[in-house]
């Protein structure tokens, strides 16, 4: 018995040699954080110049140091706020919409067409998913025009529609939910629910989507960002200054600014705040990340 004994302290002596050897093997490198925080810096000085900015009156604004703040942020929001009886306002409005309805149609679309991509078998099957993989290369610039002069023939243009309807679909987010859903979704569960009759929609939207969710919400989040922030689009659909999003709206006021100024204030208070929806949308749905990383490793 202590023969035994004595070969097991032997026998567990490398392991814990070893164990301490791959934890120094884990530690950071100092060139990838030295990269990472480059990066980070790349990123970040910008939004630190805008809120310094939007900060300082006109005559501050190229005339005082870069990166230091003034005392003249709420006065350039009452001037945004006071142009034009606050149409800013109604931008950011339009942003919303657009954003947000374009986003949560665009990412249940997306989740349905991942789903059965993923789920379901039938005739060309594999030439869809690599005509998907070609839309992905495609630049949406490039089929602004077209989409342009297939609305006009519908009498669409210069409304709320036409901004809507081209950003429901994207291949990415399509492919995106087609990954997750191949990974989250057990085929198991879906053919139990067929078993017990359940109808194809109702897995969808009761089995399916639910397990999908900390994917999507990662889709809604990109879909969001990409339509709030869009600008060609809604700059050739739209004419009326009242549809506008507040990227088309900030850029009209940018251009204003050659011959007054005292507009490049109104642009950068504008986009200052026109940041924070997309910070506190991340904010808000961060918890989700969370909540699929917990469940990641209970499964490991």
């Amino acid at each position: 018995m202590t023969t035994t004994a004595s070969t097991r302290t032997r026998v567990t002596a490398p392991r814990r040699s070893s164990a301490g050897s791959s934890a120094t093997t884990l530690r950071p490198s100092p060139i990838a954080t030295g990269i990472l925080i480059i990066g980070a810096l790349y990123c970040l000085i910008p939004v630190v110049w805008v809120v310094a900015a939007s900060t300082k009156s006109a005559g501050e604004l190229f005339s005082s140091f870069t990166l230091l703040p003034s005392t003249h942020l709420f006065d350039n929001l009452a001037q945004l706020s006071a142009y034009r009886d606050g149409i800013f306002w109604r931008w950011m409005l339009n942003s919303a919409i657009y954003a947000g309805v374009g986003a949560i149609a665009s990412t249940w679309v997306s989740a349905l067409a991942g789903y059965v991509l993923a789920k379901f078998t039938f005739p060309g099957k594999a030439a869809v998913f690599s005509i998907l993989l070609t839309g992905v290369l495609v630049p949406g610039v490039i089929l602004a025009i077209p989409q342009y002069l297939l609305l006009a023939q519908l009498g669409l243009t210069n409304s709320y529609l036409a901004v809507l309807l081209p950003q429901i679909i994207s291949p990415y987010a399509i492919y995106l939910a087609r990954i997750y859903a191949a990974a989250a979704v057990p085929t198991d569960v879906v053919e139990a629910a067929r078993t017990e009759g359940a109808k194809e929609f109702t897995i969808f939207n009761r089995i399916a989507l639910p397990m999908m969710l900390p994917g999507l919400v990662t889709i809604l989040l990109f879909q969001f960002v990409a339509v709030w922030n869009n600008f060609m689009l809604p700059y050739i659909m739209l004419g009326n200054d009242t549809l506008f999003p507040v990227t088309v709206g900030l850029s009209g006021l940018l251009n204003q600014g050659a011959s007054a100024p005292s507009m490049y204030t109104l642009v950068i208070a504008g986009a200052l705040v026109s940041v924070l929806p997309l910070v506190l949308l991340f904010l808000l749905l961060q918890r989700f990340w969370r909540v699929d990383l917990a469940a990641g490793a209970v499964k490991a």
